[in-house]
């Protein structure tokens, strides 16, 4: 099955964020998980709490910026299921932080990479 263009850009935007929280020296747990309530793009632990990054990618600002895509239905979603990923992996709820990679562009200059920390 065919990839569509958007789909590609959110592939690409993902691999790009844990290539920047890799950089930082995060180390990356899980990618997509998935549960019957939903997903998690990246879950990664930053040498002190575990990390739920949220991650949108957009070519342009020209519709909104990344973190528009928060709302507050989309954060209480993240909030249940960062509760659900930390109580099957023995991880305290309450020492779980989650962040928003937010990534704009892709062309051949690569992407600019916001990191909004605790959006949720």
């Amino acid at each position: 099955m065919a990839m569509n263009a958007g789909h590609e850009l959110g592939r690409r935007g993902e691999n790009a964020a844990v290539r920047y929280l890799e950089g930082m020296g995060w180390r990356v747990l899980e990618r997509n998980w998935r549960c019957s309530e939903g997903e998690l793009d990246i879950v990664a632990h930053d040498g002190h709490r575990h990390v739920v990054c949220e991650v949108k990618t957009r070519r342009t600002r020209a519709y909104g910026d990344p973190a528009e895509a928060i709302t507050i239905s989309k954060a209480l979603r993240l909030r249940r299921l960062a509760r659900r990923w930390a109580r099957e992996h023995g991880v305290r709820t309450m020492s779980v932080r989650i962040d928003l990679i937010g990534l704009v562009g892709g062309g051949t200059g690569g992407f600019t990479v916001d990191h909004l920390k605790e959006v949720a």
